[in-house]
């Protein structure tokens, strides 16, 4: 039986030393890198393992739009949602929420489009009937969470009238 808790939570960590920069506090690229623990847990959760790999098949991140709302320090722990926003039968479309698990601020989210890939062929490629079928369960699940703040923004500068 596949876990469609809505959201899932799937990932915890802490923040490690080598994650964090000359401002003290967690890097850019460690959010990323967390986000893609996350991701990896949520593949292993819908049957992406190594030897899924092996026989020629994984996901792939064809893009993440990573947003920055509060910092995370050395020691910090955090917890992760997942929301599966979309699918069809070749691309999965999430989002993250990084966590302090100590105060509950969201210190980042994360949207990520994920396209299922032949590696031999070089080419996205459906998922098998099984494996689509966890992630149909885990989208029906969270059909009924609200948008998620931050969704699908446009990156820009926002000015003010003056």
């Amino acid at each position: 039986m596949v876990k469609t808790g809505a959201p899932l939570r799937l990932h915890s960590c802490i923040v490690l030393p080598e994650w964090v920069d000359y401002n003290g506090h967690m890097s850019e690229s460690c959010y990323l890198l967390v986000v893609g623990d996350s991701s990896d847990a949520f593949f292993r959760c819908i049957g992406i393992d190594e030897a899924y790999r092996a026989a020629g098949h994984s996901l792939y991140t064809v893009e993440t739009h990573l947003h920055h709302r509060r910092e995370a320090s050395l020691g910090d722990a955090l917890d992760f949602t997942l929301q599966v926003l979309d699918h069809d039968s070749r691309r999965i479309h999430l989002f993250h929420q990084v966590i302090h698990a100590a105060s509950g601020e969201v210190a980042a989210t994360a949207e990520q489009m994920l396209v299922h890939v032949d590696m031999a062929a070089g080419r996205t490629a459906p998922m098998p009937g099984e494996m689509l079928e966890r992630v149909a369960a885990i989208d029906t699940a969270h059909r009924g969470l609200p948008a998620p703040e931050g969704l699908s923004q446009p990156m820009k500068i926002r000015r003010r009238d003056t």
